[in-house]
């Protein structure tokens, strides 16, 4: 599967506690990453200083959806359940 095109619910809905370019602590849920680009698009992707968290993540049916707003309640809904 691929992503689809303006969504970025991975980059948006879970926090990431590692390092990212330009966010040093990480970044919380809900929140852009700040590597998106206008189009929703990582500027990061397949670089080096992409955390690994974020290399890892491969779209899923399960995890994205019918829409890009699924992916985003999914995601979110993922987040809330897996908070310490």
């Amino acid at each position: 599967m691929h992503c689809r095109s303006h969504c970025a619910a991975c980059c948006i809905a879970p926090s990431i506690s590692s390092p990212i370019p330009g966010m040093p602590d990480g970044k919380p849920a809900g929140v852009p990453c700040v590597q998106l680009d206008q189009q929703l698009r990582c500027r990061l992707f397949g670089r080096p200083e992409r955390p690994a968290v974020c290399s890892s993540l491969r779209p899923t049916p399960d995890m994205c959806g019918q829409s890009a707003a699924d992916a985003m309640a999914g995601l979110l809904r993922l987040e809330r359940m897996t908070r310490p």
